[in-house]
C-alpha cells in the first residue's frame, strides 16, 4: 500500500499544487498527518500566541485520482485512524464562545493506547478519533486549509471517524485529495476552537463515482446520512445543508419536496459541527437523516 508522509503537505486546497501521488480509482492509501499546529506546540509553556500561523492546519497530499473528472464524486472510505500518544488543547486569541472568560492556555495531554485521554489526574475520557480537514481542490483559486467550503476543507465534523465515508464533489481533473487535522476527541461545535489536536495516520480508499450529482459534501455512517454546509451566518449554513438533504431524499426516495421537508421535520436533525464564534472561520453545520429500512442509499 502506498504511503504519503506527513512532510508531504500543503496549507491550501488548490489545483495549482503538484500532486505528490497518483492512485487508481478504488485504491487504498495511507496518509501520515501532522497536528493542526505542525508540531509547534509540545509543552504547556508553548502558547499559540508565539507560533507561526502560516503553518496552521497542514493537509497531507495532494493525491491525484485517476479517472476523476469535474462533475464526478470522490468517495472516501475512512478505513482506519491511528493517533499518537500526545495531543494538545488550547485557547485561541479572540476565538471561541467563552474567550471573554478564559485565559490564554495550552494543555498538553497524554493518550493511552489510542483509547483514553488523560485530561488531568482526576479526569479522563474515551478517545473518539476523527478527521478535521478533508477535501479536494476547488474549481478555481485556492482555499486555505483552515476554511470549509463546497470542496470540503476544515469541516471539523465529529462523524468523520473510522468506518464512515465522505462523498466530495470533484471540480478539477484528478480531484487532488488531501486530509489532516486529526483529533483524539472533539466536541460538536469545537467550542474553544480546538479539540484534542494530535498527529497520526489515516488509511482511506478513494473511488470515483460517475453520474452522481452532488453540490456539497455528504457523510455516510453505519446508520445515518449527513448533508454538510458552511457559512459565516448560522441560519444560512443550516438552510444550505437542509436544501441539500431535501434534494437528495426527494430524488432518491421519490418524494415531493414538501413531503421530504415533512419527513425531515419528523426524524431529521440539525447538528453543529464547528461554531467557535467569534472566529474568522465559517460555521459548519450538518443535517442528519437516519437510514430507513427498505429505502435506497442517498448516494452510490
Amino acid at each position: 500500500m502506498q504511503v504519503v508522509e506527513r512532510n508531504q503537505c500543503v496549507f491550501s486546497f488548490s489545483g495549482n499544487h503538484a500532486p505528490v501521488l497518483t492512485v487508481s480509482s478504488g485504491e487504498c492509501v495511507i496518509l501520515q498527518t501532522n497536528d493542526c499546529f505542525s508540531g509547534q506546540i509540545k509543552k504547556d509553556q508553548d502558547l499559540v500566541t508565539s507560533i507561526d500561523y502560516r503553518k496552521i492546519n497542514p493537509v497531507t497530499g495532494l493525491i491525484f485520482v485517476e479517472d476523476a473528472l469535474p462533475g464526478d464524486v470522490l468517495r472516501v472510505e475512512i478505513i482506519r485512524i491511528s493517533i499518537e500518544e500526545q495531543g494538545v488543547i488550547t485557547t485561541l486569541p479572540e476565538i471561541g464562545t467563552l474567550i471573554h472568560r478564559a485565559e490564554t492556555r495550552t494543555k498538553v495531554v497524554q493518550v493511552i493506547e489510542g483509547r483514553t485521554v488523560l485530561f488531568s489526574e482526576k479526569i479522563q475520557f474515551d478517545c473518539a478519533p476523527m478527521i478535521g480537514v478533508i477535501g479536494v481542490a476547488p474549481a478555481e483559486g485556492e482555499v486555505a486549509c483552515g476554511h470549509p467550503g463546497l470542496h470540503g476543507g476544515n469541516l471539523d465534523t465529529s462523524c468523520l471517524m473510522e468506518g464512515s465515508t465522505i462523498y466530495l464533489p470533484v471540480f478539477i481533473p484528478g480531484a487532488l485529495f488531501g486530509l489532516g487535522d486529526l483529533h483524539a476527541s472533539m466536541g460538536d461545535g469545537e467550542m474553544c476552537g480546538t479539540g484534542v489536536e494530535i498527529a497520526g495516520q489515516v488509511e482511506v480508499r478513494l473511488t470515483v463515482l460517475k453520474d452522481e450529482p452532488l453540490r456539497a459534501p455528504v457523510i455516510e455512517t453505519s446508520d445515518s446520512w449527513y448533508a454538510v454546509s458552511s457559512d459565516h451566518d448560522v441560519q444560512s449554513a443550516v438552510r444550505k445543508a437542509s436544501e441539500s438533504m431535501q434534494e437528495m431524499i426527494a430524488g432518491r426516495w421519490q418524494l415531493t419536496p414538501t413531503d421530504a421537508y415533512l419527513l425531515m421535520g419528523a426524524i431529521g436533525d440539525v447538528q453543529m459541527s464547528q461554531c467557535c464564534k467569534p472566529c474568522p472561520v465559517e460555521t459548519v453545520v450538518r443535517v442528519r437523516m437516519p437510514k430507513l429500512e427498505g429505502l435506497t442509499g442517498l448516494i452510490g
